[in-house]
Formats: structure tokens, C-alpha cells, sequence
């Protein structure tokens, strides 16, 4: 339990009209003890506590609040009010005392958890300093460290840093939602305006630029979590009895981390890193940004509405009209003629939007090339192949290249073509060899070449076909394997004279 013996009532100091001056003795003490003029070699003797309580009791204000509480000191002086602060925190376990046997001194510092809970107190004022976006950087450079010499500190480093990852993000996003309230806050109070954007200003340029700058940039965790998810993954393929040295390190030296089924403390801490990164990566820096984007667009307001009021107290119109709207209107009569005749010598004209305003479009400027290329001349052969390779694709329609190059080949060495010998492997080629007769029609557009069709039956006998055994007067249709009755067509390729 955390309220237990001089715990019970921990936070009573911070309580009533003088918590303020309670707190400010907590940060100057703490900045005495464990800041960078702290003077380790002696102990803080009560003359000591008591100057620096009655230093901090001047800088604090005392709160405007009802008297009505027990635990709230009446008026004294200020040794009187350090003395009375000194006793509250020993009572309530801020503080320890200490008798030195030696000297019969007695000594005074904080208790363990009365430092702890101070330190939150002094990092609010701003008067600590710590390196806030390196990170990610860290916990990439510990896990890399941890897997090539394996050292479990590395890895403990590495799981602390990725926590830190997370809440930094939260500290930041909290610190842009406080300065954004706070600034409206301050702006609309006229009194105050300039301080306001003075403050701003500064607080861009010297605290939330140069950290977002490498936040977003060098220790960015979009640019670094892909390395991170390589070095997890390497730290899960180790062989066994390097996981199994780093476990039983991992739970000797950090024994909070096993949990109750005993599951294993490195793997846990690896998945840990890798659900940091991922929440950091999906959730936090969007929210980042969009926080980004607000607090810009509070600051464009408030630019500009900088810039009216630095109008306003110095420019005239503003001020003119003012002072109309206060006259009576027998005045503000002889005001406006009195301004009618100082400008009667004045021209001026309004202007017309649709003749005069017209927006034009910049349009670029096309680039033309005018160099003047000679067209090579097509020899005999080259035309032939192309009339052949138009035709066969004209005609058969169909997306078969083998095919039409296969006839296209047997034309062009003066073969000539039987319907019914043509190859049939598939039903595509039986589809072609159904409509093969159709280059004829299709072949009619050169004025060189074109394609003679001629049944079987028209032509005369020759050798070929007395070893075929059709004659010249075979008026039947033939018998193939794919078709009862079909007649033969011979498609030859033939070269016109002009």
C-alpha cells in the first residue's frame, strides 16, 4: 500500500493557501541535492534546509483561499514559514532526517518516494533539460548492439527507450493542445497581446521547430521502423542457446518483467518493441500531425489577427470612423461635405470586372520538332512480308502468331497451300482452317501482290496430283478426318504485272 505509516496523508502539504510556496521549496531543494550545482561531498544541515526554504518562500506567492482548514499555517515571518514548511514534509514523508552520531547533526534530504514524485515537479517548470527525440534512434542502436554481442542491458535499454518513444509523443501533442489554449487564452486579453505573440513566437523558433525538425526528419520512426522490425526479427532467429542465455539473465536481472504462466521474459520484451513502434508509427505521430495542423492554424489566426490590431494603432481610418459614429448627425453632415469638397478635385472611375480583370491561364508553351527526317524506301521483300502478315491476321481474326506465321512462311517460299493439308492440332487451328479461304477476300488491297484461290477440281493434272489421285474432272467432294464432305482449295500467293 502506498498511504501507510508517514504516508497516510502524503499530499496534505500540497493543500490550502500555501502549496505554492510548498512546492517551490521542493524544486529549489531538489535542484540543491541532484542538479548541476549540487555539492555531494556534505549533507544539507537544518540552517541549510532553512535558507533555502525561506529563498523559495520569497519567489512563491501565498494563494487566495479560506482559512478553514486545520493544516494551514496562521501568518509568520518567513523563518517561522520555512520552519512550519520544513515540519509538514518530514511529517507527511517528503523528507528524512538523519542524526550523525559523529557530529550530533542532524541532516536532511528527501525520502525515496518524496524525490520521485519532486521530479515531475521540476521537469513542469522547464528547468531540466533531456534529450527528447533521440529515441528511437537508441532503441535501434541497443537492439543492434544486443544481437551482435549479446548483452541483456542492451535489450532492457532497448525496451526502456521504446517506451519512451510512445510517451514523448503524448508529451509533445499535450505541450501544443496547453500552448494553443494558453495563447488564446492570453490574446484575448488586449492588454497582454503583444507578450502573447512574443511568447509564441519564441516558443516556435527556439523549443517546437528545432525539436519537431528532427523528430519528424532524423529520429523519425517511420524512417527507422523498418530497420527496428529487421533487427527484432534477427533477435527471434538466434539459435537456441543464445535465447536461452539471454532468458535466464533477463530473469535474474529484471524479475518484474516474468508474469505469472511463466512465458518467456525475451520474447515478451521483443514484442514490446515491436507494439511500441507500431502504436508509435500508426496512432501517435498521426496524432502529431494532426495537433501540428491545428496549432498552425491558431497561429494563422492569430498572425492575422496581430496584424489588424498593429493597423489599427497606427492607421487613421479605423479611428475616422470611429469618430463619426460618435458625432451627432448635424455634425457628421458637415464632416462629410467638408470631405466631398476636399476631394471634388479628385477623377476616379470604378472598374469593370468583365472588361478589364480577366484572369488568363498560363499555358506552356508546346515543344515542336521540326528536324526533317528521310524516310527510307521499303525494298521488294520487306513489302511482300508485311502484305502477307496483314492479309493472314485480316482474315483470320484471331490472336494465333505461331499460326500466321507458319503460313505466312510457306507463301513466302512459293509453296502453295491445299485447304485440307493444312495442320489441325487444336480447335483454333480447326477454326482457322475452316476459314482459310477468306484471305482471298482480304488480300485485295495491294496493287502488287495478291492472293489466287482455285478449287481443286479447276486446275490441271500434274504430278502432284495423279500421286494424290484426284483428277482434273473430280467433281465429288473429298473426305477428310474432321469433315463428311469438304472441298479443296489451293491459296497461292502470286505477283501482279504492271
Amino acid at each position: 500500500m502506498f498511504f501507510i505509516e508517514n504516508r497516510k496523508h502524503f499530499f496534505r502539504p500540497l493543500f490550502g493557501k500555501y502549496r505554492e510556496q510548498v512546492v517551490e521549496c521542493l524544486r529549489i531543494l531538489y535542484a540543491r541535492l541532484y542538479g548541476e550545482h549540487a555539492d555531494y561531498s556534505r549533507a544539507f544541515t537544518q540552517e541549510q534546509l532553512l535558507e533555502v526554504f525561506q529563498e523559495a518562500i520569497t519567489r512563491a506567492p501565498v494563494l487566495d483561499e479560506e482559512e478553514g482548514s486545520d493544516f494551514i499555517a496562521p501568518t509568520k515571518n518567513e523563518r517561522e514559514q520555512a520552519h512550519w514548511v520544513r515540519n509538514q514534509l518530514l511529517e507527511h514523508g517528503w523528507l528524512e532526517c538523519h542524526a550523525d552520531e559523529t557530529t550530533l547533526q542532524s541532516t536532511y534530504g528527501f525520502s525515496r518516494i518524496g524525490r520521485l514524485f519532486t521530479q515531475p515537479m521540476v521537469e513542469t517548470a522547464g528547468s531540466g533539460f533531456r534529450t527528447r527525440h533521440r529515441n528511437t534512434r537508441n532503441t535501434r542502436n541497443a537492439l543492434r548492439s544486443f544481437i551482435e554481442l549479446g548483452d541483456v542491458y542492451d535489450l532492457l535499454d532497448a525496451y526502456e527507450a521504446s517506451a519512451r518513444i510512445v510517451s514523448d509523443f503524448s508529451d509533445i501533442i499535450s505541450e501544443l493542445d496547453e500552448r494553443k489554449r494558453q495563447l488564446v487564452k492570453e490574446v484575448e486579453a488586449q492588454q497582454v497581446i503583444q507578450q502573447a505573440s512574443d511568447e509564441f513566437f519564441e516558443f516556435m523558433e527556439q523549443r517546437f521547430m528545432p525539436d519537431l525538425a528532427i523528430r519528424l526528419s532524423t529520429d523519425s520512426v517511420e524512417k527507422h521502423r523498418e530497420e527496428i522490425q529487421k533487427l527484432i526479427a534477427k533477435a527471434r532467429r538466434k539459435q537456441k542457446d543464445f535465447k536461452s542465455k539471454a532468458e535466464a539473465d533477463l530473469r535474474k536481472m529484471a524479475p518484474e518483467l516474468r508474469t505469472a504462466d511463466n512465458a518467456s521474459v525475451y520474447f515478451r520484451i521483443l514484442d514490446g518493441i515491436e507494439r511500441r513502434m507500431l502504436s508509435a508509427s500508426e496512432i501517435m505521430l498521426p496524432a502529431l500531425r494532426l495537433a501540428l495542423h491545428s496549432f498552425t492554424r491558431r497561429a494563422d489566426i492569430i498572425i492575422r489577427q496581430l496584424s489588424y490590431s498593429s493597423y489599427g494603432e497606427k492607421g487613421s481610418l479605423p479611428a475616422l470612423c470611429q469618430s463619426l459614429a460618435e458625432m451627432s448627425d448635424l455634425d457628421k453632415q458637415a464632416k462629410l461635405r467638408a470631405m466631398a469638397q476636399a476631394m471634388s478635385g479628385l477623377s476616379f472611375s470604378l472598374v469593370d470586372p468583365e472588361a478589364s480583370l480577366k484572369m488568363n491561364n498560363s499555358v506552356r508553351k508546346r515543344l515542336v520538332n521540326t528536324s526533317v527526317e528521310t524516310q527510307s524506301q521499303i525494298d521488294r521483300e520487306s513489302r511482300k512480308n508485311l502484305f502477307v502478315q496483314q492479309v493472314i491476321e485480316k482474315a483470320f481474326q484471331v490472336n494465333n502468331q505461331e499460326q500466321i506465321a507458319y503460313v505466312a512462311k510457306a507463301l513466302q517460299d512459293g509453296q502453295k497451300i491445299h485447304s485440307r493439308l493444312l495442320p489441325v492440332n487444336d480447335a483454333n487451328e480447326f477454326l482457322m482452317a475452316a476459314h482459310v479461304i477468306e484471305i482471298g477476300a482480304a488480300g485485295n488491297s495491294s496493287s502488287e501482290f495478291r492472293f489466287k484461290i482455285s478449287c481443286i477440281s479447276d486446275l490441271e493434272i500434274d504430278e502432284y496430283y495423279l500421286q494424290t489421285d484426284i483428277t482434273a474432272n473430280t467433281k465429288d467432294a473429298l473426305h477428310t478426318d474432321y469433315y463428311a464432305k469438304t472441298d479443296d482449295f489451293v491459296i497461292e500467293l502470286v505477283e501482279i504485272n504492271l
